[in-house]
């Protein structure tokens, strides 16, 4: 199995180098970069690409390590026995599975997503390296051991919201995706606006890149607001001439609702505005 990129997803010679690393040393290939940097959706890319299942864990702040193997439902099975349910016998009628035993058990090869895992308490990694490393888990209730039937390729995702422990580290192959230069953000844009006007998007990527390296800005503006707010400029028929004028610079860009997302850096950039014009 060996990935190269899809038609929706641009991918870097690095990137997919790493992708690749990952399925050949088949570990876990942990992602950080930029939120808005296509982390997810790099999952559900390679999953299209190879053809094969997507298994996807977006974990929460209240997300047990636990839920991912399986839940024993005991509230349902206590109610049932009070009911007098003839299944209340069979202990197996209250197990949910969760991701990770659904593609353990999964006919062929799967990919697995775990999503946002510095989103967890951070015993979290700590609790699945058994699982993760041997690819296998014991249900306590039913006495039975579940093992893969093909290991999967699992990707875990993180924005950096928590260090990860050293231990669950070692067990990962690591990539962190830069942010975009000019020319890969313009063959990004090209999978997703096929035709923009050249001019239109020289002058929307001026804007757009000048805004992100605006020093102190609390939230530099992502791939995906990048994106967003091309798609208000061509609905709104905004023509390039506007992101042109003299006063580009000195004016805050239409619709910059999409790519300035508090208040704090909204009014950071009319300070500068106000600057640059008390200065001319």
């Amino acid at each position: 199995m060996r990935f190269s990129g899809t038609d929706n997803y641009v991918a870097t010679r690095d990137l997919t180098l790493a992708v690749n690393a990952a399925i050949t040393l088949q570990r876990p290939l942990l992602i950080k970069g930029e939120p808005g940097t296509g982390k997810t959706m790099l999952a559900e890319e390679v999953a299209a690409a190879l053809g094969l299942p997507l298994f996807q864990w977006h974990i929460k702040s209240t997300t047990k390590a636990q839920q991912g193997l399986y839940e024993y439902d005991a509230v349902s099975r206590l109610r049932d026995s009070q009911l007098g349910e003839a299944r209340v016998a069979d202990i197996g009628s209250y197990i949910v599975k969760g991701v990770l035993w659904q593609a353990f058990e999964c006919e062929t090869p799967s990919v697995v997503l775990i999503d946002e895992i510095d989103k967890a308490d951070i015993e979290f990694p700590n609790d699945l390296l058994r699982e993760l490393d041997r690819m296998e888990f014991f249900v306590y209730e039913t006495r039975q051991n579940v093992r893969a039937r093909h290991r999967p390729a699992v990707f875990i995702t993180s924005n950096n919201e928590k260090e990860l422990p050293d231990a669950f580290l070692r067990r990962c192959f690591f990539h962190y995706i830069r942010f975009p230069d000019k020319e890969t953000m313009k063959r990004i844009v090209d999978v997703h606006f096929p035709g923009l006007k050249p001019a239109l998007l020289r002058e929307a990527l001026e804007v757009f890149f000048d805004l992100r390296e605006i020093p102190g800005l609390k939230k530099k503006p992502s791939t995906s607001e990048l994106l967003d707010w091309l798609k208000l400029l061509l609905a709104e028929d905004i023509p390039p001439e506007v992101l042109r004028s003299k006063d580009q610079k000195a004016a805050i860009p239409p619709l910059h609702g999409a790519l300035l997302k508090n208040e704090q850096d909204v009014h950071l950039f009319e300070r500068l505005i106000f600057m640059a014009r008390h200065n001319r």
